[in-house]
């Protein structure tokens, strides 16, 4: 499985799915500033990579969380992923909300949930860990219990690790930020320079954005 997640950073690099921006960072939803960004999204309108991704989503499902009976998208990104991987498990397929709906039958999750029943939630990627626990606490406030959580991409935050042990659930990806690392200074896709601000980032994204708010 090792080849088939260097061919799928490589594609992602290929692809500019993978953005490295140190002078201009993104902002995330938690009030973080980040010099890289992954955009697992595109993977969508290139067949041959959709497939790579579902495949290893697939193998990793079945190796990390055999006894699922169900798989949960996490919305947005987490859905087409969700779907794939559902549909080539032949397994039951269901969505989670960031928040229930304000209209109509007020749902968070959205498709029939079994009491009782194993799902694993499928996320597009985790940085803190935060919508991915809030995603799994929804599954079980609706009786679902969760085997675990399946990613695209995995930042390698020691918040995350915190986040997932203090809500019990154990989760799995296929990249992380050293593979994509690795491979970006392979194909001479990221400077030295660019590195080297990207891993001071990540030993305190905190620290990092305060210095430049």
């Amino acid at each position: 499985m090792f080849d088939e997640i260097a061919n799928i950073a490589a594609f992602l690099l290929e692809i500019k799915a993978v953005k490295f921006q140190p002078q201009e960072p993104f902002t995330w939803a938690s009030g973080w500033k980040s010099p890289v960004y992954c955009d697992n999204r595109l993977t969508l309108s290139y067949p041959a990579l959709r497939s790579m991704v579902c495949d290893a989503l697939v193998e990793l499902v079945q190796k990390r969380f055999p006894d699922a009976d169900g798989i949960a998208g996490v919305a947005t990104a987490g859905i087409p992923q969700g779907v794939l991987v559902a549909d080539r498990l032949n397994l039951p397929f269901l969505y989670i909300r960031s928040a229930p709906k304000s209209h109509g039958l007020t749902n968070q999750v959205e498709g029939r949930i079994e009491s009782g029943k194993r799902y694993v939630v499928v996320e597009d990627l985790i940085s803190t860990g935060g919508s991915s626990i809030k995603a799994v606490e929804a599954l079980r406030r609706e009786g679902g219990t969760v085997e675990g959580v399946a990613a695209v991409f995995n930042y390698g935050f020691p918040h995350a690790d915190e986040a997932f042990s203090n809500a019990s659930c154990p989760f799995a990806a296929l990249l992380n930020l050293d593979i994509l690392l690795e491979k970006a200074n392979e194909i001479h896709y990221i400077q030295p320079a660019e590195m080297e601000v990207i891993r001071q980032w990540r030993k305190d994204p905190q620290a990092w954005t305060d210095q430049r708010a």
